[in-house]
């Protein structure tokens, strides 16, 4: 048993040691934006999907294609317009001729067969189109006329929405938020971190990026981390958490039920265990902590609950109520042994 518990040991700490190199490969590039960096990897080792949230000129799109250069896998990005039509993401059945005058329907593959998808400004194009994506997020397959097509292992949908230029654009379905496991927000720069930026974009270098993993390895590392263990009082408190965000339910604090109108449902709850997983595992750890679950509360929940007028006329905003809440849920007790 030793044995086996060593040998585990010695593959988390190989796993660790590539996600450092994946971090060091993507900082050749991108400076700063640690956390956003992380809940991306934290994704990309659970078969996560990502909505990246942040106005223009944060290199969002420069972040995701750079990340599909360290991961020797194939990227294609879609740049979401309003005449954009779903066929154009999927693929379609365009009829061939032979050279007997057959006539037969072959189908040509959508830019969605890929490894990953960057679904570049997602919220610029009509429901229907956005919902062209919602089997191949959920099922990882895509169906054209009467015929189902597997889609590559590993496949991630990154996408990316501008939350400040809000004409022309189409808020994205509900349901179809709910299949992203994290919304992140993109923040600005700090000061030394724009000076760094400055400093390196304008010198005119391209810095060389180095492959880290490959696809096959990436499924590996991902059943590697959906094996890390989680203990029933990690898996209380997710519950108890996402619970609370309800404002019908009775474990509600009386500022869920005064400012919220809809909560979370039992994924969000999923991707709290799996996003735990992933930081614990690209830590090198065993098992999930209590601080995995609180660090990674905010972009799985974010996108999850819908605050009501009363939030909006108190200027408090969902990160503000999913902070509160952290801090009011309580932790579950977890026995002591004794030696």
């Amino acid at each position: 048993m030793a044995t086996k518990s060593r040998s585990l040991g010695d593959v988390l700490q190989e796993f660790s040691l590539h996600r450092q190199l994946m971090q060091q490969e993507l900082q050749k590039v991108i400076i700063g934006q640690n956390e956003v960096i992380e809940q991306l990897f934290a994704a990309i080792f659970t078969r996560g999907h990502c909505l990246l949230e942040g106005v223009p000129g944060l290199a969002k799109t420069l972040m995701v294609s750079t990340l599909a250069k360290i991961l020797d896998i194939q990227f294609k990005r879609i740049q979401f317009t309003p005449d954009l039509m779903p066929s154009d993401i999927t693929g379609t059945n365009v009829l061939d001729e032979d050279e007997h005058g057959r006539r037969n329907f072959r189908f040509v593959e959508g830019p969605i067969f890929t490894n990953i998808l960057l679904a570049d400004e997602i919220n610029r194009t009509p429901p229907k189109t956005q919902a062209a994506l919602l089997q191949a997020m959920q099922e990882r397959e895509v169906s054209v006329g009467q015929t189902t097509y597997e889609l590559p292992d590993p496949f991630f949908t990154i996408a990316t929405q501008n939350p400040i230029e809000q004409e022309g654009t189409y808020p994205l379905p509900e349901a179809q938020l709910d299949r992203f496991m994290f919304n992140i927000k993109v923040d600005y720069p700090t000061l030394d971190e724009e000076e760094r930026i400055l400093a390196a974009t304008t010198r005119g270098e391209k810095p060389e990026i180095r492959k880290v993993l490959s696809g096959k390895a990436i499924v590996n590392l991902q059943k590697l981390v959906s094996s890390v263990a989680v203990s029933e009082y990690i898996i209380k408190y997710a519950s108890r958490l996402v619970r609370a965000t309800r404002p019908k339910d009775d474990s509600a604090p009386k500022f869920i039920r005064e400012l919220v109108d809809w909560g979370a449902g039992p994924r969000a709850g999923q991707f709290l265990i799996h996003g735990g997983k992933a930081l614990a595992a690209m830590e090198g750890r065993f098992s999930v902590a209590i601080e995995d679950v609180q660090k990674i509360a905010i972009p799985v929940l974010r996108h999850r609950i819908s605050t009501n007028f009363q939030a909006q006329a108190e200027g408090l905003s969902n990160d503000e109520v999913i902070k509160r809440l952290v801090k009011e849920i309580p932790t579950p007790e977890i026995p002591k042994f004794e030696r």
